[in-house]
């Protein structure tokens, strides 16, 4: 159904949680104007006790980031920044696989308005070989025990061409928006819900069966495998990725047959 431009342009409590379906997330939902960034929120909420499934989302943030500290232009009125909290009762190595979920529901709600998404790992998700949506994953541990992880994202709803242009010079010939690609304006609210919906969902398949359905969903939507990469990881190297292994990883080989496994580097295509 398309939507007016005002109505696409607003976030509003009463709106996402009348198209909310979930069980935990989101019923205790914090709206705030402008943040320094929703995961900095919902982090000091975390150490304060709050619930699983505790939910910000803002209109604005200052100092949004995603991985290795790099910004996320975060401009008001056009997309969406929200952070959720989890408390599972997993093992702190299995993190990052438990991470995936946040990718697979941000492709779900795209897929919801009509578009093909894909993931390039571990945490971008393309429309059009033009990255849309960005995570970052955070977690506390206590021993062996996981406090919280949070799951935080950023996504382009409607922000125009000449916006990131004008915020990200050159690079932002890689990024781009829903509404550019779906020639239409996206309502900001009921894309959070279907965002929400879907984690919710993905969570508690991995609570019932665990990672294995998870991630062979991933594996079904991602663009890496099979190509060749140029991987930044304190040294720079290239190789072939051969795919993601249970523990979120990246596996690939690299130009002299060394099989590898990435968590936290750079990775670029070279083909």
């Amino acid at each position: 159904m398309r939507v007016s431009e005002l109505s696409a342009g607003m976030l509003a409590l009463d709106r996402i949680q009348w198209h909310l379906t979930t069980v935990k997330l989101g019923r205790d939902l914090r709206l705030f104007g402008t943040v320094s960034s929703t995961n900095e929120v919902l982090r000091a909420l975390a150490k304060d006790g709050a619930a699983d499934g505790t939910v910000v989302i803002a209109d604005e943030q200052t100092a949004g980031h995603g991985r290795h500290g790099k910004p996320w232009f975060s401009p008001p009125g056009v997309n969406l920044y929200a952070s959720v909290l989890f408390r599972p009762t997993i093992p702190p190595r299995e993190v990052p696989g438990f991470s995936f979920i946040v990718s697979l529901a941000l492709s779900d709600a795209i897929q919801a308005e009509g578009l093909e998404p894909a993931i390039k790992w571990p945490n971008d998700v393309l429309v059009g070989k033009k990255k849309v949506a960005g995570s970052l994953a955070e977690s506390a541990t206590s021993g062996t025990r996981v406090d919280y992880v949070i799951l935080g994202v950023g996504v382009n709803l409607n922000v125009t061409a000449v916006a990131l242009w004008g915020a990200l010079g050159e690079a932002a010939q890689a990024a781009g928006s829903l509404a550019a690609a779906a020639r239409r304006k996206i309502d900001r609210s009921a894309f959070a819900a279907t965002f929400l919906n879907a984690l919710e969902r993905w969570a508690g398949i991995f609570a019932e069966k665990g990672p294995a359905p998870v991630l062979a969903a991933w594996r079904d939507r991602d663009i890496l495998t099979g190509r060749r990469v140029l991987v930044r990881d304190g040294e720079t190297y290239d190789g072939r990725v051969l795919g993601v292994d249970r523990q979120g990883y990246l596996a690939l080989r690299d130009s002299q047959g060394v099989r590898r496994r990435v968590l936290t580097g750079e990775i670029r295509l070279a083909d």
